[in-house]
């Protein structure tokens, strides 16, 4: 039996179960069931098309499910919560002729903040970060980084519980993704719960403890990073000076040979064997490594080929 969702609300910020979102004929979410722990950095993962977006959509709150159940921050009614949460969503937008100072006070506003400290608060948080210098330049002299620092300034401007962000990174150069990446971390630190949606891993790989995969409208994983990961069996890279011997039966069947480097998982029997193998048989070591396989490997394994390859197409043709 699932714990009920009021049960989860007081370790969770967000949770939902078995939502479901139909638009015309295409079901664009299809029972997506997940669990934010608050304080965390939450990563969604998946191509364009599998979900996210809507997800997101759902759990704040700007549309309704079909069916299924959500809680956010501790109201089964998203909208009550409004004014404690920061959404950036995937679609930017700020008005040309406002300035940064006043284009992240009114952002605040938007969520409850008296432009008099919102002024006040995006002075120190362009200053906070070297970028006094914006504080008066209206939006369309901006750069596009830059506007999008100050859409996402605006979105925490009011001190929310809980910061949305959906392609975060997006467009951004690498510059401006280390310093949002950043950000994250420092509003991670303060206690406040993050939720990102990504198609690029390298971002959640380094960002996330826990990550929903999604694909095809259905979360085909939810849970920690290092979870995902130990699915796949550790691989092992090796160099040997001998090129036979009876050290060859360690060697699993299915390894890879390229001259006298072999590739393989590594066995279950774990590296003690093998390394004996190799040591009594005078396999003669020149090289043995033990990689733990990457996020990118466990989306594979978990989400399919397909999906993997989505993704990296479109992480590509962002660069």
């Amino acid at each position: 039996m699932r714990p009920s969702t009021m049960a989860m609300s007081a370790n969770h910020a967000v949770t939902a179960h078995d939502l479901v979102k139909n638009f015309a004929e295409t079901r664009a979410v299809d029972g997506v069931s997940l669990a934010v722990p608050a304080g965390s950095i939450y990563g969604i993962l998946g191509p364009n098309g599998a979900g996210k977006t809507t997800t997101i959509r759902m759990l704040l709150g700007i549309i309704d499910p079909d069916s299924g159940e959500r809680q956010l921050l501790g109201r089964e009614r998203p909208l009550e919560a409004a004014r404690e949460v920061g959404y950036l969503p995937e679609e930017r937008g700020l008005y040309p002729a406002m300035t940064a100072r006043e284009a992240i006070a009114f952002m605040g506003a938007l969520r409850g903040l008296p432009l008099k400290d919102g002024r006040s608060r995006a002075v120190g948080l362009l200053e906070g970060r070297k970028l006094g210098e914006w504080i008066d330049k209206p939006i369309r002299t901006l750069s596009k980084g830059m506007a999008q620092t100050v859409q996402l300034l605006g979105t925490i401007v009011h001190r929310p519980k809980l910061i949305v962000l959906d392609e975060p990174f997006s467009g951004l150069d690498a510059i401006n993704q280390a310093k949002l990446e950043d950000l994250i971390r420092e509003e991670a630190a303060a206690g406040t719960t993050v939720i990102f949606s990504t198609h690029v891993i390298a971002h959640a790989e380094r960002l996330c403890e826990r990550v929903a995969i999604i694909a095809g409208g259905k979360v085909a994983f939810d849970g920690a990073v290092d979870e995902a990961r130990d699915r796949l069996r550790p691989i092992v890279h090796l160099r040997t000076r001998a090129e036979d011997g009876a050290w060859r039966s360690a060697i699993p069947a299915g390894a890879r040979k390229s001259g006298r480097e072999w590739t393989f998982e590594l066995p279950e029997s774990g590296p003690e064997p093998l390394l004996r193998a190799l040591l009594d048989g005078d396999a003669g070591i020149e090289t043995l490594s033990i990689e733990r396989p990457g996020l990118h490997d466990a989306f594979v394994a978990i989400a399919g080929e397909a999906a993997a390859r989505k993704m990296s197409d479109m992480a590509e043709a962002a660069r």
